[in-house]
């Protein structure tokens, strides 16, 4: 079955684990997602339901024509080999993942408007003695008579967040299928109520559960 679902960032919390260990983690509600098209390499998701006054005509008819309940966000997740068997319509649940398994969280941070270079890229800023008057400002730049400009990439001033950003290899600490809440841990990108899509991790493989065999 397909990898990728969408959720709605809750907030975070913390819980105890078997050993009594604490850990901090975050609360997404998760799906059901609808299977709303399968391309050849990508698939696209519906989540939550919206009434129909909301949505508008030409999208409404795209939605009555898959016979499919009008959606508030859609979205689209790279396509695997293994999704050969997913089909438009086909309901995406939380139970495609399991405790311990490991995940990549896909979100947009959280927009700061415009930053000066300090907050922005972590600069040292210039000397804080009294006279200076350069204490947070950008200064000399390098840029001679060779090459005579500024290479694209200085980092300088600018809009800060409102970026997609992933983060890799967060475990899922808890799976509440009856309440479709999952609880990943530590933090990542995003407001409270922002979208975000959960996928099983590229660079960390999950434990298989192991079948013993009969004697």
């Amino acid at each position: 079955m397909i990898n990728a679902i969408l959720g709605q960032k809750i907030g975070m919390t913390q819980i105890f684990d078997e050993h009594g260990v604490i850990h901090a983690v975050t609360a997404v509600s998760v799906g059901p997602c609808v299977v709303m098209g399968i391309t050849e390499k990508n698939i696209r998701l519906g989540y939550q339901d919206i009434e129909e006054k909301k949505v508008k005509k030409p999208q409404l008819g795209m939605f009555k024509k898959l016979n499919i309940t009008p959606k508030r966000f859609i979205r689209e997740v790279e396509r695997s080999p293994k999704d050969q068997e997913v089909k438009t319509g086909d309901q995406i649940k939380l139970d495609i993942f399991q405790e311990g398994d490991y995940v990549d969280v896909i979100g947009t941070s959280i927009g700061k408007g415009f930053q000066g270079g300090m907050k922005r890229w972590n600069w040292s800023g210039q000397p804080q003695s009294h006279g200076s008057m350069m204490h947070r400002m950008v200064g000399s730049m390098g840029a001679n008579t060779t090459p005579g400009r500024v290479f694209k990439g200085k980092h300088l001033p600018g809009h800060m967040g409102n970026i997609q950003s992933t983060i890799q290899n967060l475990k899922v600490m808890r799976v509440d299928l009856q309440n479709n809440i999952l609880l990943i841990s530590g933090s990542f990108p995003g407001n409270e109520n922002n979208i975000v899509i959960i996928r099983k991790a590229l660079k960390k493989k999950n434990k298989q559960p192991q079948v013993q065999a009969k004697p």
